[in-house]
Order: structure tokens, then sequence, then C-alpha cells
């Protein structure tokens, strides 16, 4: 189960969450001026085909611009505080499944952004990926099947899942 194709399913932070991320926005943001500095000292040195160190900062320039990029949206469309309580699986959940018919063989992780893996010592799976999608909108008990990028189906039953609490 899924949420229509137009709309993501909304990415929940604590308040530490966003706090750290708008944190490193700020610190790439104030360092863009030292990264076209050294892209600028580089490019004095010479000839810019065999020039290693002005590759190199052209490509961290590439990667902090996309990064920049990347936490702005995050920051602008996430949410902030407990995510709201649900009757189905649903992001920002902590969920607890059992594969194939084995109710022994369970696994419990958070089912959210991996920018918050760095917040927690749970497992974080996207609602993206192939489990994620298979039990978005979930109910306990409810079995759900999902290929895995190996092709294999796997079969998966929720047992339970909560708000995450960070």
């Amino acid at each position: 189960m899924s949420t229509n194709g137009n709309e993501a399913p909304a990415t929940w932070l604590s308040q530490d969450a966003h706090d750290r991320l708008q944190a490193e926005l700020d610190e790439l943001i104030a360092n863009r001026p030292v990264i076209a500095a050294e892209i600028n000292a580089r490019r004095e040195e010479g000839d810019l085909r065999e020039n290693g160190g002005y590759h190199a900062a052209r490509e961290e320039q590439g990667k902090a611009e996309g990064r920049i990029l990347y936490l702005k949206e995050l920051l602008r469309t996430a949410k902030v505080g407990e995510a709201p309580d649900a009757d189905a699986v649903s992001p920002g959940m902590v969920v607890t499944i059992y594969f194939d018919d084995d109710a022994d063989d369970t696994e419990t992780f958070l089912l959210g952004s991996r920018e918050i893996a760095s917040t927690t010592d749970l497992t974080v799976y996207s609602p993206e990926s192939a489990l994620g999608k298979a039990i978005l909108g979930g109910k306990s008990g409810q079995t759900c099947t999902y290929t895995a990028p190996s092709g294999a189906d796997i079969k998966v039953t929720v047992v339970s899942f909560e708000p995450y609490s960070g």
C-alpha cells in the first residue's frame, strides 16, 4: 500500500534533528567563500587540464552545493515535532515485522528518512524502499509481499507500529 503518486509522505523530524540539519546547512553556506577561494587559488596555478587540486576543489564545491539544495528542500518540507498517531504504518513509526511465517524471525526498525539515522540506534528503512513501500499503510497482523533487490519475493507480517519518540 502506498500514498497516491503525487504526494510524498511527510518527513517528520524531531526538533533536535531539525536543529542539527539547520546548523549543517548554515555551516555549508558559510563555507561557500572558502571553497570559492580555494578554486581561485588552484586556477591561478596554471594549466587546468592537469591541475588535480583545481578539479578536487570543484568536485568539493559540487558536493557541497548538492547537499545545500537537498537540506534546503528537506527543511522546507519537513514537519517538526511528533508524528501524529496513526491507525496504519506511516513514515516516522517504529515498526516490528516478522519474515515469512516465522513469528520468531522479527526485526524492529524506524520507517523514515535516512537523515534521522544519525539520531537513533535503530535501523532506518526509507518509505521509498521495497520493504517501506510494501508495509506503508499496513495494519497489525497484515501480511505484505515485496520483491528484494535480489529478485526474491519476501513475505513480511506487521506485528506492531508506534510513533518514533526519538
